[in-house]
Parts: structure tokens; sequence; C-alpha cells
């Protein structure tokens, strides 16, 4: 029997920073979204098509996407048949960890330019580690499928990114970034991050905007999205989680989880706490 149109499968790898998710998505639409860590897949078949830095983007069967640290993007289909893909949410420090054996120095964290590659040799590469990764393995293979994964899209990489140059706003800023980050799940209003950054409304969304690459009220829903996966990765029910962090209930939590990562907080908090799972 085929399968229901939309679908998505999550688990945690046994190494520690690395998650897995496998999806066929033609009607879900992913909310602009960005993640702690590298968000690194392969397109199966179909068409995924994103925005990202300001760009329309469409990924076809074999090409990578990468998804630097805190890269906000979004996602659907491109065509009416939706596609299938998979992705690899390496944090930064499992990604050192890596780049670090591999050299005789600490090596930079790679920084990609592009949020697409065309690299057949990678793209295969992150196939066979997903698949290991999600499947009963031998701990040998995974630690080389995933070495040799990272070393070579660090070779895409190109290092870290080029400093920007400070901004007259970025102190203005700065404060109301650090206001949200103080208490993300407390009710703020526009204005008042306004007078904080002494902007008006608009002036405000629209530097914010171009300074973090989210608005203000998207940047918050990142932070209690964040915090929301941590407590269901604590064993945390769902309902009291989104009461904890902000959310109106826990269908609002259900509806902006799903909108960013594709699974519910259910399905998220099932594999954090049992470990891998099938794919």
């Amino acid at each position: 029997m085929e399968r229901a149109v939309d679908w998505a499968e999550y688990a945690t790898a046994p190494e520690a920073g690395v998650e897995l998710l496998r999806a066929r998505m033609r009607r879900h639409v992913y909310e602009r979204h960005a993640h702690d860590g590298y968000a690194i897949g392969i397109t199966e078949w179909g068409v995924q098509a994103f925005r990202c830095r300001g760009a329309a983007h469409a990924s076809t069967p074999g090409m990578v996407m990468a998804f630097n640290p805190d890269e906000p993007h979004d996602g659907h289909a491109g065509d009416p048949g939706g596609f299938v893909y998979r992705m690899l949410y390496v944090a930064p420090e499992a990604m050192r960890a890596v780049l670090d054996e591999c050299a005789d120095r600490p090596a930079p964290l790679p920084f990609f330019a592009t949020p697409l590659i065309v690299d057949e040799a990678l793209g295969l590469l992150i196939a066979r580690t997903h698949a290991l990764l999600a499947a009963p393995s031998s701990r040998l293979e995974r630690d080389a499928g995933l070495t040799a994964t990272i070393r070579r899209l660090a070779g895409h990489g190109g290092g870290i990114a080029t400093p920007r140059s400070p901004g007259r706003h970025d102190r203005a800023l700065g404060r109301v970034r650090d206001r949200l980050h103080a208490d993300a799940a407390e009710e703020i209003a526009t204005d008042e991050l306004a007078r904080l950054a002494d902007m008006n409304r608009f002036q405000l969304c629209r530097q914010f905007h171009q300074r973090y690459g989210l608005p203000p009220h998207a940047y918050q829903l990142r932070l209690r999205l964040a915090a929301a996966r941590r407590l269901l990765a604590e064993g945390e029910p769902a309902a009291q989680v989104a009461a904890a962090v902000g959310f109106v209930d826990q269908s609002h939590l259900n509806r902006r989880f799903k909108g960013a990562f594709g699974i519910t907080p259910v399905q998220f908090a099932r594999a954090a706490q049992a470990g891998t799972g099938p794919i």
C-alpha cells in the first residue's frame, strides 16, 4: 500500500550531536526557520524549492543542501509530485571534533558560501552515512562514514565567514537581541523593543531582519522552538512545554514545531529519548 502523501521520520544518531531526518513532502510548507547547527542533506527525488540569503533555489536529485548554523531558510515542493530528501543535522562541536582529528592543528569550522552544492560523490557519502547512522551498524562503520562525509563537506566550506563590517545600528539591535534572549517565553510588545533600540517599529523590524536574518517575532519563535526541543528531549510533556516556552497551547506548539522541522513535538520527543530509530 502506498504511504501517506507527506511523511517524516526522525531519529537521533548514536554519535552525540547528530540528528537524522528522512521525509517526503508534497503539501507541507516549511516556515522560515534556522538550526543551531549545520543542516546537510540530499534530495533523493523530486524538486525541493527554498529561499535562503534572499534568493530562490531548487534542489533536484543528487544535489546537496548545506545550511550554516543560524542560517534562515524555508522550503516547499518545487513541482506537484513533491520530493523526498535526507538530512543530517550536525552540531558545531561534532563537526569540529571530526575536523580536529583529521588535522595537525585545530581546524576552522566550514562556512558554506552557497546553500546548494553539486558534488555527486558528496551526495553519495551523505546518503550512505545517513543510512549507516539510522540502522544497526558497527561503530567503526559509522565513524568512517561520518568522518569521510564531513571531510569532503568541509572542502566546500571555505573556512569561517568573512567578518561583517560593524553597522551604526549594531549596538541598538544587540540590546533588542539580548532582550529576546533574556526570556524567550515572555510576551514583549514591538513598541517596547522599538523604544529599546530608539527606532520606530518599522525601522526596528527592517534593521533587525537585515542584521539577524529574521524579524523580531520570527527570531523569538526560533528561541522558543529551541527551548521546546531541549525540554522535550528531557522528557517534559508537550502540553507543559508549550506553556513553559510561551506558546498559547499544545496545538500552537504542534503547528509551529512542524512548520519549522517537519515533524511533531511527539515524534521528536520519542526519538530523542529512545535514541536512534528506523528511517
